[in-house]
């Protein structure tokens, strides 16, 4: 039997199990996404705007490296195409009335 030390060969996969706590298993709304960045990560804050109110709260932020960040783009992207391949397109929404391009 030959080993292989080559870190490049691939291993066999590794099944990965995902527990969601029970506190975090009903998820947050959110109504407003804010994207910012630096050199080495993504902050993704999920934000509740109510309506007609001063003030709205962050309910998740989520750090990204930025390799991540441009697979939740793709994965994203292809989850949006097959969404609407089944239930047909999506109305582009109206730009963010906040005026500035980090809010979505």
């Amino acid at each position: 039997m030959i080993k292989d030390d080559n870190p490049e060969s691939p291993a066999a996969p590794v099944k990965l199990q995902i527990q969601v706590d029970d506190d975090l298993a009903n998820g947050v709304y959110s109504n407003l996404v804010m994207i910012t960045h630096t050199e080495t990560e993504f902050l993704v804050d999920f934000v509740f705007v109510q309506p007609q109110q001063p003030r709205a709260k962050v309910r998740s932020r989520v750090i990204l490296s930025p390799k991540q960040a441009k697979r939740l783009l793709n994965a994203l992207g292809q989850n949006l195409q097959n969404y609407e391949n089944k239930f047909g397109p999506i109305e582009a929404p109206a730009p963010s009335p906040f005026g500035t391009p980090n809010v979505h």
